[in-house]
């Protein structure tokens, strides 16, 4: 409690702020909300620890944990960044393999042209049945594959944003500001990380 009069003391010696400049206290609206309670994990002001809900809770200065949380925030933001690197190089994988089949289905249906062009009328039946059959093979193959890309497109798009995010949240200089918004942020990243699993295709999957 000591502690925490101290802390109320230099804060009431100090220059004093406009409410604008610095988050308020909801229970105490002349208070600045100047310490972190532990306990509770949200940010408050040094009467609701003396006197408030938190009187009961242990409390840590803003800066120790302002400094830990965004030490926190900056590594979530270094594992997203590096995942969405990870999709980039699915994405461009999956594109290869796009081109690739319709490479390959083209070469099939050429060889196979070739080939029964020497034959009679008669075959040309069997011809057209097999092209079909390529053809159609292409179509469930490179719409297969063009569907995953679209999906981890979105999915690259939506984790970007939340990079956007997390780097605007990086910048804030104030800390009371910034602890309000970090561990729902560094919650909602850590999910984002963890989900969004997508399908890949298997090994000489562009084979016809």
């Amino acid at each position: 409690v000591e502690n925490i009069i101290d802390i109320y003391k230099q804060e009431c010696s100090s220059r004093p702020l406009k409410k604008g400049e610095h988050p308020m206290c909801k229970e105490h609206e002349d208070e600045r909300i100047n310490i972190y309670c532990v306990t509770c994990e949200v940010p408050t002001c040094s009467m609701c620890k003396v006197f408030g809900a938190h009187k009961d809770c242990e409390v840590a200065p803003l800066q120790s944990v302002f400094q830990g949380q965004k030490s926190e925030l900056n590594n979530c933001i270094s594992m997203l960044v590096a995942g969405n690197d990870r999709i980039q190089t699915i994405i461009s994988q999956l594109e290869d393999s796009c081109r690739s089949t319709e490479e390959n289905s083209e070469a099939a249906k050429r060889e196979l042209c070739a080939r029964f062009d020497a034959f009679v009328a008669l075959l040309e039946e069997k011809k057209t049945e097999l092209l079909g059959r390529i053809g159609r093979e292409q179509e469930d193959k490179t719409g297969f594959v063009q569907g995953l890309i679209h999906k981890y497109k979105e999915q690259l798009e939506k984790s970007s944003r939340l990079v956007e995010t997390a780097i605007q949240a990086m910048e804030e200089t104030g800390e009371a500001t910034f602890l309000m918004n970090a561990k729902q942020l560094i919650k909602t990243i850590v999910e984002a990380s963890k989900g969004g699993r997508l399908e890949k295709i298997e090994q000489g999957y562009e084979n016809m």
